[in-house]
């Protein structure tokens, strides 16, 4: 009596493997057990299934396009100190984390400042909301960047190496004025900024301003000709402020251990839980005053 339900269970488990829908392969049985217990009509019950396999696929791009987007750790918007940067809209942020307006027509995104001032943090939490919103970020220092393209250029496999970049609707170039005058430095850094012209977008950050950039770009023309298709298509904010950097020095030094290198699910976790601890505290000694 008992070998019949067990046949079907591992007929449906395989079908459902070949199908690919591994979520409804594990929850099926208590979701059945629950509809014939509650009497749910089919629809309903075909309707939980798949909306939880959609949820579950959700997750687990989230997870990988997370793991491939290298964010550093702890850069969050939620930990970011909007009052000390006054000059930056929190409400124009928020717009642009939905990235529907400005990702979908290969617009770019340029921080200016000095050290300090907190633009690598913003850009890594633009870039960690756009992701939870489903869109694909590459985090990347400049140089590092810019060295790998070199090594693909000798390989003769540039074009394949910019290619893979495409994948990504947000780059992030971090320091960008922290690579050297060479001639072949600036040369594939300026092959890669006219490749996603008016296709994907960069968010950059820099030091110094456009007119300073000659600095980068040791040929005039080229300087000029980056910079226009940069600011073409872009949203600029200056933040010119002091040193967040060296205003939170001290709590980093008093803090516990060596930080994670990037941002992955499990720290993201462990960041907002330690925000919400803190934000009870903080209630509960208002309300003791």
């Amino acid at each position: 009596m008992n070998a019949t339900p067990m046949i079907d269970a591992q007929r449906l488990s395989l079908m459902l493997n070949e199908l690919r829908l591994p979520t409804i392969k594990h929850i099926w049985g208590d979701f059945a057990a629950q509809a014939d217990k509650e009497g749910w009509p089919a629809s309903r019950f075909l309707a939980a299934l798949a909306e939880h396999e959609l949820a579950e696929r959700d997750r687990r791009r989230i997870e990988r396009h997370l793991a491939e987007a290298h964010l550093p750790a702890g850069k969050t918007l939620d930990c970011f100190a909007f009052d000390a940067v006054p000059m930056i809209s929190k409400a124009q942020v928020m717009a642009l984390c939905a990235g529907d307006g400005w990702l979908e027509q290969g617009a770019n995104l340029i921080l200016f400042g000095p050290p300090g001032g907190g633009k690598s943090h913003l850009a890594a939490a633009i870039g960690l909301a756009l992701v939870e919103r489903g869109w694909r970020v590459l985090f990347t220092r400049t140089s590092d960047l810019v060295q790998r393209l070199q090594v693909a250029r000798r390989e003769l496999a540039l074009e394949s190496a910019m290619a893979k970049l495409d994948k990504y609707h947000l780059l992030v170039l971090d320091d960008f004025a922290y690579i050297s005058r060479d001639q072949a430095e600036t040369s594939v850094l300026f092959e890669l900024i006219s490749a996603r012209y008016e296709r994907r977008s960069l968010l950059i950050t820099a030091n110094q301003p456009f007119g300073e950039w000659n600095r980068v770009f040791p040929d005039p023309a080229m300087t000029l000709a980056a910079v226009d298709r940069l600011v073409h298509h872009a949203t600029i904010f200056e933040m010119n402020v002091e040193s967040y950097r060296r205003r939170t020095a001290q709590a980093r030094r008093t803090g516990a251990g060596r930080p994670a290198a990037y941002t992955t699910p499990k720290v993201l976790e462990t960041i907002r839980d330690n925000q919400d601890e803190n934000e009870e505290l903080a209630s509960d000694n208002l309300n003791r005053h």
